[in-house]
């Protein structure tokens, strides 16, 4: 260790006294050191964001429908959108119910009677706080088609829309109405301000929940992706598809899409949920992919980073790093930004006041830093338990996401190859058990190198700028 801390530059002995644990008395943790690439001409996926949502009327809870206030509901916006306290999230995934039109009009080819209260469950005064933090990509999904437009004849329960192979009704063929609908959806954000960029007509299609559901398979995906891509394309939406349960599963819908040449040119973004399989690989398709929905099983509200639960902040870190980077996600939504009782979201409500996990700032040490429109690029070292991504922005900074899933210190010498910066500055923000995005001592690059220290079990973000 002596001829070690010989060999360091003053300022990485600064940043490893600061992140290592050091005190005026103290010893450092125990440490070890390695090397990692980070290789610019190297590139990834590009990336759209990360997300969440606040669907089944939690953003009605975070507007104060049950005693929240206004300086608290400022201060919940700030942690999750603001993009220098906060995770500073680019996405908000909007549910859609069959409240624009709640009863039947009298056939799929009747006058369609929508009614639009400018309010939807609190959804529109969030996403026109969102828009106000900067967040312009909106994800209008639903769970389900209005009951009367399927074989069940209710909104929950699964059920199939009507007029697609295999599920014929009595009530005749709704798959037009329901692209209408759709769309018109997505016009009555238009006229709050609000600009839907992504619509989606399915949630789960592989599991029938006692709630807002409907059952498709994959070849009834792709057959509705056909009605439905023309109308939505028409009226300036990207179609979105298919938020399977599970992220191997929805590899049989990517690939029926895939299979059809021309619902293939109408899905935009092929989208995945990872609750009945986690991301081991890229979804079958040349074309943008999200893991659009989840939240680590629980039973209690936790707010740990590392406790071995499952549902602290450091699984949710390394969901986050493997869909990244085994996935090629261009999108990452998380499940509830905020929400109440046992919940695992980021943030519980709790009447008056508010409770943050360590899941929220897991997630913000990407969301911050990695923006929409920055491409993923190389980054790898011989350490198998550093999880390294890197990100270039289209600002020209770089981004390097360190997971340390070791037990001791690691001692990282990153090469900055084909990356534009040669000498600069990285500056770390650390989140452990006793840090939170905590903004550490600048490290020095320069010959296109920098030395710093992320200590056991953390996850440190570099913002690298010239």
């Amino acid at each position: 260790m002596t001829r070690r801390l010989r060999n360091w530059t003053l300022t990485s002995l600064s940043v490893l006294l600061t992140a290592a644990g050091f005190t005026a008395a103290g010893t450092p943790n125990a440490y070890a050191a390695t090397t990692a690439t980070v290789n610019g001409s190297t590139t990834y996926q590009p990336i759209d964001g990360f997300g969440f949502s606040e669907h089944f009327g939690r953003a009605d809870i975070m507007r104060g429908s049950q005693g929240l206030p206004a300086a608290k509901q400022r201060e919940i916006l700030d942690l999750l959108l603001n993009r220098t306290t906060g995770a500073g999230l680019s996405i908000l995934r909007l549910g859609i119910d069959s409240g624009i039109q709640p009863t039947d009009p009298g056939g799929p080819n009747a006058t369609p009677q929508y009614v639009w209260d400018g309010v939807d469950k609190g959804q529109v005064w969030l996403a026109k706080e969102a828009r106000a933090y900067g967040v312009n990509r909106f994800y209008a999904d639903a769970w389900t088609a209005p009951g009367y437009m399927k074989t069940n004849g209710s909104d929950a329960n699964g059920g199939t829309l009507c007029g697609l192979a295999g599920a014929t009704c009595a009530s005749g063929d709704w798959r037009r109405a329901y692209a209408n609908f759709l769309v018109q959806y997505a016009r009555f954000y238009a006229q709050e301000g609000i600009g839907v960029t992504d619509l989606g007509f399915t949630n789960e299609p592989d599991w029938t929940a006692t709630y807002d559901s409907m059952r498709l398979t994959p070849a009834q995906a792709t057959e509705f992706v056909k009605v439905l891509g023309p109308v939505a394309n028409a009226a300036g939406y990207k179609v979105a598809c298919c938020d399977s349960f599970g992220w191997n599963q929805q590899k049989a819908y990517t690939s029926a899409i895939e299979a059809d040449a021309t619902a293939r040119n109408y899905v935009a973004t092929h989208t995945g949920h990872t609750y009945a399989s986690p991301v081991d690989g890229p979804l079958p398709t040349r074309k943008r992919t999200w893991m659009s929905e989840w939240s680590p099983n629980g039973t209690t509200w936790n707010e740990n980073w590392d406790d071995g639960s499952g549902y602290d902040g450091f699984t949710v870190a390394s969901a986050v790093h493997d869909a990244l980077t085994k996935g090629n996600t261009s999108g990452y939504v998380y499940w509830y930004g905020a929400s109440v009782g046992a919940t695992r979201g980021l943030i519980q409500m709790d009447g008056a006041n508010y409770h943050v996990s360590k899941r929220l700032w897991a997630l913000a040490n990407y969301s911050r830093f990695i923006r929409p429109g920055a491409t993923r690029i190389a980054a790898t070292t011989p350490d198998a338990n550093l999880r390294l991504s890197a990100f270039r922005n289209t600002d020209g900074t770089l981004t390097v996401v360190a997971l340390n899933a070791g037990t001791s210190a690691q001692q990282v010498s990153y090469s900055l190859q084909n990356t534009g910066i040669s000498a600069g500055t990285a500056t770390p923000y650390l989140t452990n058990g006793s840090n939170s995005m905590a903004r550490q001592s600048a490290v020095a690059v320069s010959g296109g190198a920098l030395t710093a220290t992320v200590p056991a079990r953390s996850l440190v973000t570099y913002t690298v700028k010239r």
